[in-house]
């Protein structure tokens, strides 16, 4: 269990994907080049066995803005997409209506 507090230290943002290319050295990673809000960022997520690239760019998704960056598999990560997975696959936390990239998620 976490405090509220500590969920409150989140900032959840949309973003639009407006890159996606193989990781070089991962065949389950993409590296996504993101708009948060005119800051651009990158991305590695473990999405590549449910997406097809073209599938994701201009796609709304939900991140962790936050995050500490961290290298996977030599390459920098600027944060986190969510999504939601089960037996019958996974998929990506989007709005249901469009957002302005940089939108607050509460």
């Amino acid at each position: 269990m976490i405090t509220y507090d500590d969920f409150k230290k989140l900032e959840l943002r949309v973003a639009v994907i407006k890159e996606a290319s193989f990781h070089p050295d991962a065949d389950k990673l993409y590296v996504l080049k993101i708009d948060s809000g005119g800051t651009e960022k990158q991305l590695v997520a473990g999405i590549r066995q449910h997406y097809l690239p073209e599938e994701l760019i201009g796609k709304q998704i939900i991140i962790i803005d936050n995050l500490e960056p961290k290298a996977v598999r030599g390459i920098m990560s600027n944060g986190m997409l969510l999504a939601a997975s089960d037996e019958d696959g996974l998929s990506l936390i989007c709005p249901d209506k469009p957002r302005k990239p940089g939108s607050t998620v509460k």
